[in-house]
Formats: structure tokens, sequence, C-alpha cells
């Protein structure tokens, strides 16, 4: 075993706990089969900037075109691999999202401070994912480095935590993400 790598064995498979994701990703039609049947497990991360003592000064809100042609403002989200470790799915995720220089600081022991769960019908939890039924493990991340935004993405906008609490923000946010963001505020002590 190379040192930094953990390896597991499953049903005399080795699977291997390492970023490359590139064998483990479904065929679009597969993925269609399975979000249909089987609840999907997700990371959501609310990328942070922090003081001296650790306090919350700026939120990041990534700005996206979303699939039904409207803008939305949105937190960092994306699915977890089959293998792939909570830590590692949230690092791939946020580098995605907020490019490699963004630097986040994931905990030693990630916690999440909340579950979503997000339904195809709006009125269950109120997160809402026209696809699917997934379960989502939110993170709040520090991000000590300089991000910038994807190509997935139009814009990266650092607010204040009143500015996230605001009406007008969360209006621009869908799918449930201001309810995840207040959430966050009130984790972080900074729900005004």
């Amino acid at each position: 075993m190379v040192r930094g790598e953990a390896t597991v064995r499953r049903e005399n498979r080795v699977v291997s706990d390492t970023t490359d994701t590139a064998d483990l990703w479904l065929s679009n039609e597969d993925l269609e089969t399975v979000r249909g049947r089987v609840p999907m497990v997700y990371v959501d991360a609310v990328p942070v900037r922090v003081d001296e003592l650790g306090e919350v000064t700026q939120i990041g809100l990534l700005l996206r075109a979303m699939p039904d042609g409207t803008v939305s403002r949105a937190l960092v989200t994306g699915r977890v691999l089959f293998g792939e470790r909570i830590r590692n799915a949230l690092l791939r995720h946020l580098e995605k999202d907020l490019g490699p220089m963004s630097l986040p600081r994931i905990p030693a022991n990630p916690t999440p401070f909340t579950v979503a769960e997000y339904f195809p019908d709006p009125t269950i939890s109120g997160f809402h994912d026209p696809r699917q039924h997934a379960v989502s493990l939110a993170y709040v991340v520090p991000i000590g480095g300089d991000p910038e935004p994807s190509a997935d993405s139009l814009d990266l906008s650092w607010v204040t935590p009143d500015e996230a609490a605001s009406p007008e923000v969360r209006s621009e946010m869908t799918g449930g993400h201001d309810r995840l963001l207040r959430l966050a505020l009130a984790h972080v002590c900074q729900l005004p």
C-alpha cells in the first residue's frame, strides 16, 4: 500500500481512496435510472472568509445559469462518488467551483452543520431538486486563498453575513439554498 492511500476490500474488489474519479462516473442513462430509484448523496458547502479570531466576515455566493434558463445565486454543491470520502468530495467540488487557488480548509473531522433532503416536489421539505431525491450533508468551509469562479459559474460574490441574510440576496437563491444559507449563518452565530 502506498503511504497516504487507503485501500479497502469490498466484495473481492479493491477500492482505493484516491481523488481520481474518472472510473466512478455513471453514464447519463445509468444516472437517470439510479436517480429514479435511490436517494443520491451530496455535499453542500458554504464558502466563508474568517478573521484572525475565526469569526465569519464574508460568505461566497456563486452566480449560476440554471437548467431552466434562470440565473440564481448558489452555494457549492455536488454528488459524492462511490468510494469517495466526504472530505475528498468537498475538496473536489470546492476546487471545481472556486478554483485550485481557493485553498479550502476542511476540518480534521468534517461534521456537517445540517443534513438537507432535496425532493422533486418542492412542498415536501423546502429543499428542491427537480431531478431527484437527494440527501445532502452541509458544511461551512473557510477559504484561505484567492478563489475564481469556474466556467460553470458566471460570478463569485463575497457578501457580509448581514447582506447574506437580507431578503434581496435570499430572493436570488433557488432550490432551498436560501434556507440552507440561513441555517449556516445561525450555525456560525451570524444570523442577524
